[in-house]
């Protein structure tokens, strides 16, 4: 237009210069400023269109490379690990199981039939697998040869049971934890060939019978979250943690901690006291005295507990953390 052609001739020129379509000048382009003019116009115009079209190009495959790219550096990771932990579903209990062995520093994977969970699971940070773990190709993918141990943790009894029976075809030797929602599944998930079996109702029931019936020894163990988890593991080496009033009267009233732990002959340990105040004593002094009201929290064996109690407390809780019974000395 600079150069006196009107503004349609000058943009249908401009147009067929970019797009490289050629069909003749609308004018003749017989000046130097003219051709100088041309060749910037082809030079940045196709670069632009190629910019642009690359640019949205880019923009619909990026995300899907991106992922495949992903995928195959997740699958070369996966192949180098071993002794890991195969979480099979990413839902109520998978992702507070993953999180745990997260703080644990334990290396897993997720497998999970939901895209959806398995996208959360990456974006938390954690290897996983899109597919179904009944499914032999899908635990071959997430290492079941080289795995320490599997938990299929499905609200599904019955999905839990082929994923047992297919991890246990593959790896004999790994150690299986499947999830059960009905009792009558235990036996079912044995048979194909499970570890160890959990059932949440029943864990959740017992979880609130302890709190309504040993409510001094659960604050104890909240007070301190690694008590809480050693005692989950005291009863693999047959000791337990239970809770003992000291009633009016008991001949344990009025001695001290050292010589109620002699009177036990190295039973049981006194590892919190709480005291009839309601005050609780964590690190315990040797020459502390026990007064009636108090409740004794103390570590022990099994078999030595009972005993103990019968002879020295009128009424006495046993077994926490296991089947919950009361003696009562007459």
């Amino acid at each position: 237009m600079l150069a006196g052609w009107d503004w349609l001739s000058a943009v249908y020129q401009v147009v067929i210069t970019v797009f490289g379509v050629g069909f003749g000048e609308v004018r003749p382009i017989d000046t130097p400023a003219l051709k100088i003019f041309t060749m910037a116009v082809i030079i940045f115009g196709c670069s632009s269109v190629v910019y642009i079209v690359g640019g949205f190009i880019q923009m619909l495959t990026e995300g899907e490379i991106h992922r495949a790219m992903g995928d195959r550096r997740q699958s070369l990771e996966l192949s180098k690990l071993a002794n890991h932990v195969i979480i099979c579903g990413y839902g109520r209990l998978g992702q507070p199981l993953a999180q745990h062995l997260l703080q644990a520093k334990t290396p897993f994977v997720v497998v999970d039939s939901s895209a959806e969970r398995v996208a959360r699971a990456r974006d938390d940070g954690f290897y996983a697998i899109q597919g179904n773990a009944s499914d032999e190709k899908t635990l071959l993918e997430a290492g079941i040869e080289r795995a320490k141990i599997l938990a299929t943790v499905l609200p599904d009894d019955a999905m839990n049971v082929f994923i047992t029976l297919t991890a246990r075809s593959l790896n004999s030797k790994t150690e299986i934890i499947a999830r059960g929602e009905q009792q009558t599944t235990e036996q079912k998930l044995r048979a194909a060939g499970a570890t160890r079996v959990v059932l949440p109702a029943d864990i959740g029931a017992l979880r609130i019978a302890q709190l309504i019936t040993h409510p001094t020894a659960e604050q104890f163990l909240e007070a301190n979250e690694s008590r809480h988890s050693l005692n989950t593991q005291l009863e693999q080496i047959d000791l337990k943690i239970d809770e003992f009033p000291i009633p009016a009267h008991s001949s344990l009233d009025g001695k001290s901690l050292n010589e109620v732990e002699t009177i036990g002959q190295g039973a049981f340990l006194i590892v919190g006291i709480k005291q009839a105040d309601g005050t609780m004593v964590h690190n315990v002094e040797k020459s502390h005295v026990i007064r009636a009201g108090d409740r004794l929290i103390i570590l022990g064996h099994r078999q030595d507990i009972p005993a103990f109690a019968a002879r020295h407390l009128s009424t006495a809780v046993v077994n926490y953390r296991g089947v919950t019974s009361v003696i009562q000395v007459k």
